[in-house]
């Protein structure tokens, strides 16, 4: 998609996030969207093209970038990497995208995460405010930000050898050094903006959105939906049981069994009932809307989510679901990064901070022990 359409995009997204009144309380949400991973041209990922996109380096919207002391683990003080980014324009924002981060370290004790949201108006500092052609959009000409080689964070330490080489930090630029740059190092045309992988990104991928087909109404199962989930369920263990016998319920037996299904049964099988219409979904997106818990517990009150900085309350954007775990391939990593859903919750009213990027709140759900 080139810059043209985007900012298209961008313009039709904003004035019906105005119409709608979404994030103002008291109107009803928008269907939910529904995100899925394509591979996609490195061109088409970069910030002038406004991605949505998964792994890789961030694609950061305003180029006055947060300085890498704010994408550290809080447990164990080490870089945050790049997990996602959703461009998700809406009201006055005419660009707005949420970045998210997170700690891949296997030994980190807590595991931290951030999220980030940054928001332009149609005339700002960095893209222009009219559609152009992809191949006439640069960005406005100027120093650009220094950008880690390594992670594409702020990049604010050199290289001592070459000053051209800019690292986020001494772990990043160690790593950069025993991954090549060593041997590169002040060498004729080796590229000052070069970067390298030494294998700690996760792997990149456009994040395409489509609307759900299907919406799943109300919070409660009803009866017929608890049948039909034991009888899944039963098919599911006479299949598995090839060493036993297994005698068939009848209707009764399986009426009694879900008159006894457990809250926390009701609410994993509505997961599992959801996501088997679309299993290689890696995000739902509905701002204003619900997000689809995993399980009944570790599940937030009002009280659990803090209000923005600006005094507004937050509330429910989208949420990253499992799947995206195998996409990233974590085991080839060496990782143990595993989490049920990632629910993110933004400003209310998107306030406005100019060119900076504005920390927003995520929970963490695992799946259930049981």
């Amino acid at each position: 998609m080139g810059q043209a359409e985007v900012t298209e995009l961008g313009l039709a997204m904003a004035e019906r996030g105005e119409a709608s009144g979404l994030g103002a309380g008291g109107e009803a949400p928008a269907p939910v969207e529904l995100g899925f991973v394509e591979r996609a041209p490195p061109a088409r990922l970069v910030s002038s093209q406004f991605p949505s996109k998964v792994g890789g380096r961030p694609a950061w919207l305003s180029l006055c970038v947060p300085g890498p002391e704010r994408v550290r683990c809080g447990g164990c003080a080490r870089p945050l990497v790049f997990l996602l980014q959703v461009y998700a324009p809406r009201g006055r924002a005419f660009h707005r995208a949420l970045l998210l981060f997170c700690c891949a370290l296997p030994a980190c004790p807590s595991r931290r995460f951030a999220v980030y949201r940054s928001q332009l108006g149609r005339i700002n500092d960095f893209y222009p405010a009219e559609p152009q052609p992809e191949a006439e959009a640069p960005l406005r000409p100027g120093p650009g930000p220094r950008l880690c080689r390594v992670c594409g964070a702020a990049g604010p330490k050199s290289c001592s050898r070459c000053r051209r080489a800019h690292y986020c930090g001494k772990e990043h630029q160690s790593a950069d050094w025993r991954a090549g740059h060593r041997a590169a190092c002040g060498r004729p045309g080796e590229a000052a903006d070069r970067t390298s992988s030494p294998n700690i990104l996760f792997p990149e991928y456009e994040l395409v959105m489509e609307l759900e087909e299907e919406q799943i109404v109300g919070s409660e199962d009803t009866e017929d939906q608890k049948l039909e989930d034991l009888k899944m369920c039963m098919e599911s263990l006479s299949t598995a049981s090839s060493d036993c016998e297994t005698q068939p319920l009848d209707e009764k037996e399986l009426e009694a069994m879900a008159k006894h299904e457990t809250k926390e049964d009701q609410i994993f099988n509505k997961f599992k009932r959801t996501t088997a219409l679309a299993p290689e979904q890696v995000l739902r997106y509905c701002r204003g809307g619900s997000p689809l818990w995993v399980s009944g517990e570790n599940i937030p009150t009002d009280t659990d989510i803090p209000n923005c900085s600006c005094g507004a309350k937050r509330v429910f954007e989208f949420q990253v679901m499992p799947q995206l775990l195998y996409q990233l391939k974590v085991d080839r990593l060496g990782e143990s990064l595993d989490w049920g859903t990632l629910v993110v919750y933004t400003c209310e009213q998107s306030c406005d901070h100019g060119n900076e990027y504005s920390p927003e709140f995520l929970w963490k759900q695992d799946f259930s022990a049981d």
